[in-house]
Order: C-alpha cells, then sequence, then structure tokens
C-alpha cells in the first residue's frame, strides 16, 4: 500500500510550508491582521508586546519550517510543533474565540495538520 502515498521529500515539504507560511507570511510580513487582533485579546501580552510577541512567533515558525526540512531530530520536531500549537489553540480559544472566524474548524484543520507533522516526523526516523 505505500505506493499510494506522496513522495517522502512532499510531506516535509507540505508540513514546512504550513509553519513557512504562518511564520513569515501571517506574522513576520502582516499578511494576516486578524492574528495581531488574537494576540492582543491575550490579557497577560496586552497591546504593548503585540508586534514584539507576533515577531518572535514567527521566527519561531519558520525555524520550525527549516527544522523539519532538516529531518534532524524529527520525533523531537513533532513533540515541538505539538506542544506550540496545542499551545496556540489552547491560548486563542480561551482569550479570543470571539476573533476566531470558526473555532471548531480551526481545531479540525489543526488535528489534520497534526496527523500530517507526525507522518512527517514518523518517516523522516525510517529513513
Amino acid at each position: 500500500m505505500n505506493f499510494l502515498l506522496p513522495p517522502w521529500w512532499l510531506i516535509h515539504v507540505a508540513v514546512a510550508a504550513v509553519w513557512l507560511y504562518e511564520g513569515l507570511w501571517c506574522k513576520l510580513l502582516g499578511g494576516e491582521p486578524n492574528q495581531a487582533r488574537i494576540v492582543g485579546a491575550v490579557p497577560q501580552l496586552g497591546a504593548r508586546f503585540v508586534g514584539p510577541f507576533l515577531k518572535m512567533l514567527g521566527i519561531v515558525e519558520v525555524v520550525l519550517a527549516l527544522w523539519v526540512l532538516s529531518r534532524l531530530a524529527p520525533v523531537v520536531c513533532a513533540v515541538a510543533q505539538t506542544v506550540l500549537l496545542v499551545a496556540l489553540n489552547t491560548c486563542g480559544l480561551l482569550f479570543a474565540r470571539k476573533l476566531i472566524h470558526d473555532p471548531p474548524g480551526m481545531l479540525v484543520k489543526n488535528f489534520v495538520f497534526l496527523v500530517l507533522v507526525w507522518v512527517s516526523a514518523s518517516s523522516a526516523a525510517l529513513q
């Protein structure tokens, strides 16, 4: 049944592309302004730290994209991706639920993405 799977490199690129889009376009280049509103809704951050926090998070997400492509310590990389995504989803739902367009849809999409993250990690660990 492995003949039905896409090539492993394509799976890694797909995961990295999501992190690169989220980090570079949405946060570092400001392509998704709603993310600033969502971060601004977190009481501990407030409006003063929105910009620096988004820049830092964008850098972390770009680094995750590069880490996925490097295939170094793939299981640790998958754990890091899972922890970050669960933390971001949890904070978003706790503090900014009304600003998230479709909270259940976000959870479903991120669940599917994490399945792909772990497929990528397991394939890199086997190679």
